[in-house]
């Protein structure tokens, strides 16, 4: 999977590394809001939480997303964004469903708007009804009387009409439609400024879409296009408006008869109503791409952010830590490893060929779940991370002493190696397991709860627990099987560690021990120093007390 990427998808043989480690860039974003408004700490926190989810939903890990002064939010991502991540994090994703009352291919509404504009240069007082087209009239009628529903024409004025004409889409662009008040109709451009519309107040928002998805829309006969779309569903309250309105449209005629969906002050689609549709999943096609579509998915899944934003900087950060303290890490590692293999050479002998091995194909598999979660899924190490990788040492290495350990008692049972092997697995595994899956809850409960690079200590954590009880369980027990057939273990060789002779006699109680064999009869029988050291004090008495055998 690996070799694979690296050779079709130019990705790398190491892990991607973190903001900390590697370095990034930092946008800062700052309000857009109305003149004379300002924006609440309820408003802000909302905002930063809901970026947040946008950032790990394109699978940049370790971002950090924080406030600043009060009123910008101020975003670091490792690495170099891709522009689609860039987009999910600008755009507010205002979504508006809005009914359209007019509107004109925009070449010929610029024209008229040329026509008006020179007029009025020349003399602001001219008469300008006649500059208009037989599409593209210059006067229009004051309103009749009040707008009944949202798809009246009575909502618009001559004002409004004459701005429409007279306004280029790039100013409307800038004009702040995504602020304008959802209750009063609004004149706005396409997003690729092929049209120009006046629409009417909101009907449907946003904060009624339940959930979204992007994917290939269906032709007319069912069979799957090339198109792109995005699938919504809406909430209750959205899917009895989102039917209403439907059942209202499919009544009119001409462009009266157009649902336009707004997203940050620009119509993204505006088709016609063929249909009412009364179970709240519409679906909104346009000029999408797999990843324009999957961005604004995303962006009406978590939700609209509380009010827009716009970038005031974009810039390069260097790392905090860098690479002088990765070493550092890796040299823990090694150091902590290290010790590991010396305490296991000097406390089981050959059996250590069995840790070592293990943490071997441990450090192995680890580190291949790392990298390809890095190319796979965007995952980037953090310091945090090496540390939760150093940490899954003394696990692993856990692990492995209670299984050794419970191996020992059952020698000193009196049992033999294979014997002890057997029966030393089957309760030790138990413990093992249950050890495991505390830790692996714990990492899930940290990863859950926390945020930031405490996240990526808690990932690593849970990754090296999976790993940990999968080698001891299938690769660990079954070496110790083999091993333990053979004639170096199997004849209690001193070196083996698993020398029955060394590891002390079999308790029977009351302070009694088998006899070692080496002493002749009626002589002190001598206890190992293994049994004397897992001796009690009321042992070492009854012992002392009945030497003679």
């Amino acid at each position: 999977m690996i070799g694979s990427g690296v050779v079709f998808d130019n990705a790398g043989w190491t892990p991607k590394l973190a903001l900390d480690l590697e370095g990034g860039t930092q946008i800062i974003l700052n309000p857009q809001i109305a003149a004379g408004t300002t924006v609440s700490e309820e408003e802000l926190a909302q905002a930063v939480g809901i970026i947040r989810q946008r950032v790990d939903a394109t699978g940049v890990s370790e971002a950090e997303v924080t406030t600043q002064g009060g009123t910008n939010i101020v975003i670091s991502i490792p690495g170099t964004p891709d522009q689609a991540t860039l987009d999910r994090i600008r755009s507010s994703a205002k979504l508006e469903f809005r009914p359209v009352l007019v509107t004109d291919v925009s070449d010929v509404v610029s024209q008229v708007a040329s026509n008006v504009a020179a007029a009025l240069a020349e003399d602001p007082k001219a008469d300008i009804s006649g500059l208009g087209t037989p599409e593209t009239p210059v006067s229009w009628a004051e309103p009749a009387g009040e707008p009944v529903n949202f798809s009246d024409l009575n909502w618009v004025t001559p004002e409004i009409y004459f701005a429409y004409l007279t306004t280029p889409c790039d100013v409307l662009d800038g004009a702040g439609a995504n602020t304008a008040d959802p209750t009063k109709p609004l004149t706005v451009c396409a997003d690729d400024q092929s049209y120009k519309y006046i629409l009417g107040p909101v009907e449907v928002d946003g904060a009624m879409v339940a959930d979204a998805s992007a994917n290939y829309i269906p032709g007319a006969n069912g069979v799957q296009t090339n198109e792109w779309g995005v699938y919504l569903t809406f909430n209750a309250a959205g899917t009895s408006a989102f039917a209403d309105v439907t059942s209202r449209l499919t009544t009119l005629q001409g462009v009266q008869n157009q649902f336009a969906i707004v997203l940050d002050g620009k119509v993204i689609s505006a088709p016609r109503t063929l249909a009412a549709i009364p179970d709240g999943k519409p679906v909104i096609s346009g000029s999408f791409t797999e990843l324009s579509s999957k961005a604004l998915a995303d962006q009406l899944k978590f939700g609209a952010l509380p009010i827009g934003f716009e970038v005031q900087s974009s810039d390069t950060v260097t790392p905090t830590l860098g690479v002088a303290q990765l070493e550092s890490g890796l040299i823990a590692g090694a150091i902590g490893l290290l010790l590991v293999v010396i305490y296991a050479i000097f406390q089981y002998r050959a059996l250590a060929i069995v840790t070592i091995s293990s943490l071997g194909v441990a450090a192995a598999l680890t580190y291949v779940v790392i990298t390809y979660l890095s190319q796979a899924n965007g995952y980037r190490l953090s310091l945090a991370g090496v540390a939760g990788l150093i940490v899954a040492i003394g696990i692993t290495a856990d692990s492995f002493i209670v299984y050794f350990e419970r191996v020992r008692d059952e020698l000193r049972e009196g049992r033999s190696v294979i014997a002890a092997v057997e029966t030393g697995w089957k309760r030790a595994s138990r413990t093992i397991i249950v050890s495991g899956i505390v830790n692996l809850l714990a990492a899930v409960v940290l990863f859950a709860l926390a945020v930031g690079n405490v996240r990526g200590f808690a990932f690593t954590l849970g990754v090296t627990t999976v790993v940990d009880l999968l080698i001891v369980i299938l690769f660990t027990h079954p070496l110790l099987q083999l091993l333990a057939r053979t004639r170096f273990f199997t004849s209690g060789h001193a070196w083996s560690g698993l020398d029955g002779s060394a590891l002390g006699a079999v308790y029977r109680g009351r302070g009694e021990f088998r006899v070692d064999k080496s002493v002749s009869a009626g002589k002190r029988s001598r206890v190992s120093k293994e049994s004397q050291k897992r001796q009690s004090i009321a042992e070492r008495k009854a012992a002392e007390n009945g030497g003679d055998q």
